[in-house]
């Protein structure tokens, strides 16, 4: 297969070119207009396909609810949004609730699904900070360790890529030591760490911090908090959601003019009811939320808060044309830089020779046109 555009994204600009996808990977980047195409864009913009990784559900699917059914069907819709990749989250929860999730996701992966690719889980609690717990169900909170995250490793048949931690209740960093060592992400979060504190969960292992603003010490300009590191830890990774509610356009920007182009990433924090009208209840934790009219999720009991509803493709355009984020930096944030914290960068993130042919082709108001997973038409 052949597709071309006048406006491909490659080394950090748009060219015009073709590019010719075999057996699901990229096999070369042409001038535009050398061979016969399949299909021309003309001038509609291709892109990388978009990556996220921090998302409960969608379609009335959360991760936690263990279903199958939903989990393919959420991965076969998800492109609509151009995402050719994400890492199905969790809520904290019982230890039989979180064993049966993330053993579905390894099920499902085993076995075989369409659309979106399961880059790994993102295991989001038990082990947070009561504080900043925000949607998460405070009697399932508990003290990390090394001995329970094995069982739960055990389960996900080692999918489990990234996980939310709130590093200060783990003591003598075991249990980020441990993640460290095997391949796990630690992303400091639903944390009430200091500055210092944060500072030693980065040297002894955490890689990234999850959704920045939202679930954390606040910055002050004496106590610096985790937010404060975040805009310090120029290279650590961190999570920011894009949907103007959790964090608005300027607190988008700063973070973005503070860590540069290569260290933020987007993310959805989606939850199942994206996709589901405004009005709408659900349970998610053991809570129940509702969908309000900018489709923001709130606590039906505290209105706090509780996750989102984003497309990512919205996403991006929040960032390019309301925070005025560089479209670069807006870009790699749902589409390298993610795959960089994955250790994925190789085969995702990028249209080249040798990666796979996950491809978004955008209209100029950022709707999707057409997704391609690993080269094949998704919408």
């Amino acid at each position: 297969m052949i597709i071309q555009s006048k406006r491909v994204w490659v080394s950090g600009q748009f060219i015009p070119a073709q590019i010719e996808v075999v057996d699901k990977k990229v096999k070369a980047v042409l001038p535009y207009g050398t061979k016969e195409v399949d299909q021309d864009y003309e001038s509609k913009r291709i892109v990388p396909g978009f990556l996220d990784i921090h998302c409960h559900g969608a379609y009335g699917f959360d991760t936690n609810d263990a279903t199958e059914e939903g989990l393919r069907n959420w991965l076969k819709n998800i492109p609509n949004e151009g995402v050719t990749g994400l890492c199905p989250t969790t809520i904290t929860q019982s230890v039989d609730v979180l064993t049966g999730a993330v053993a579905n996701v390894a099920k499902v992966n085993d076995e075989g699904y369409e659309g979106a690719e399961i880059l790994g889980i993102h295991f989001e609690g038990p082990y947070l900070d009561m504080v900043y717990k925000g949607a998460q169900p405070e009697q399932y909170i508990v003290p990390p360790t090394v001995e329970q995250f094995k069982e739960y490793q055990k389960a996900a048949k080692g999918l489990i890529k990234i996980m939310t931690l709130a590093t200060e209740t783990d003591e003598d960093f075991a249990l980020t030591h441990y993640c460290n060592e095997n391949d796990v992400v630690v992303s400091i979060g639903h944390s009430a760490a200091t500055y210092e504190q944060a500072v030693l969960a980065v040297a002894n292992g955490a890689k990234s911090m999850t959704h920045i603003y939202n679930g954390m010490s606040p910055f002050n300009h004496r106590n610096n908090g985790l937010i404060g590191a975040a805009f310090r830890f120029r290279d650590v990774f961190g999570e920011v959601i894009c949907d103007g509610n959790h964090s608005t356009p300027a607190a988008l920007n700063i973070l973005f003019n503070s860590k540069g182009r290569d260290y933020t990433i987007m993310v959805s924090d989606a939850l199942m009811a994206k996709g589901s009208p405004a009005g709408s209840k659900f349970i998610f934790g053991g809570n129940e939320i509702e969908i309000y009219p900018d489709g923001s999720a709130h606590l039906t009991s505290t209105k706090n808060l509780a996750g989102s509803t984003l497309r990512i493709n919205e996403g991006l355009r929040i960032l390019v044309e309301e925070a005025q984020v560089p479209f670069d930096a807006a870009l790699n944030a749902c589409t390298l830089n993610p795959a960089r914290l994955l250790k994925i960068d190789h085969r995702k993130g990028k249209i080249g020779a040798g990666y796979d042919a996950d491809l978004v082709v955008l209209n100029d108001d950022y709707s999707v046109v057409q997704t391609y997973c690993r080269g094949k038409e998704s919408i």
